[in-house]
């Protein structure tokens, strides 16, 4: 299961281009939480919160307890961080987007996958383990939400393959792709061409110069 934890959010009511520099400048990151029974609402969290909460999940679709104050009113949201915008160089946390669910209502996530043990294959043949998705998108109700999905690849010979109908997912989650999608193979190993061997080219055997003669 997921790890379900608390952050605290707060109400953001400035827009635009300067109103973010200011949620930056008191070591915020702008947020919004939207769901099918809520009006969008935009909200600020902690930079340093978040990246806590992100460092310690194997994925960025983290279910959390949202705790949202506004002056002295509390309201707590079960929410699914739906996606995380990154600053393409250097990589600091812009945005965050919150999908508000219900702990009775099934949701749809991307769940990791990991591959558990030593292929056959690649243990005793030298072949090589590919993983053809990182990923696979899931259906359950929050609280089985699973943190990764894990696969065990041990039997996995030369040419055998895994897919996602052959994972055996945990109970009350549900696999949302193609059954048929390849996750895991082992293939031949790459054997590198030696070199052709390179003629030795003929030695050159110069004529020796005959010596003039003595000068007399």
């Amino acid at each position: 299961m997921a790890k379900q934890v608390k952050l605290s959010a707060r109400p953001r009511s400035e827009a635009g281009r300067n109103a973010v520099k200011q949620v930056r400048a008191r070591g915020a990151v702008p947020a919004v939480i939207y769901g099918v029974h809520d009006q969008p609402a935009n909200l600020e969290v902690d930079l340093k919160a978040i990246q806590t909460v992100l460092s310690h999940a194997a994925s960025e679709h983290v279910l959390v307890e949202l705790e949202i104050n506004d002056g002295g009113k509390s309201t707590n949201k079960l929410s699914l961080i739906q996606e995380v915008q990154h600053h393409p160089v250097r990589g600091e946390i812009l945005h965050v987007d919150f999908h508000a669910v219900s702990a009775t209502e099934t949701i749809t996530s991307e769940v990791p996958v990991e591959p558990v043990g030593e292929a056959v294959g690649v243990k005793t043949h030298g072949g090589l383990l590919q993983q053809q998705v990182r990923t696979i998108e899931i259906e359950c109700l929050p609280q089985n939400l699973p943190e990764l999905v894990t696969v065990d690849v041990s039997a996995l010979n030369i040419g055998d393959s895994l897919h996602i109908k052959d994972i055996t997912l945990p109970a009350g989650v549900t696999a949302v792709a193609d059954g048929d999608i390849t996750v895991f193979s082992v293939s031949e190993p790459n054997v590198a061409e030696e070199p052709a061997a390179t003629a030795a080219a003929p030695e050159v055997i110069k004529e020796k110069k005959a010596e003039a003669p003595e000068a007399k």
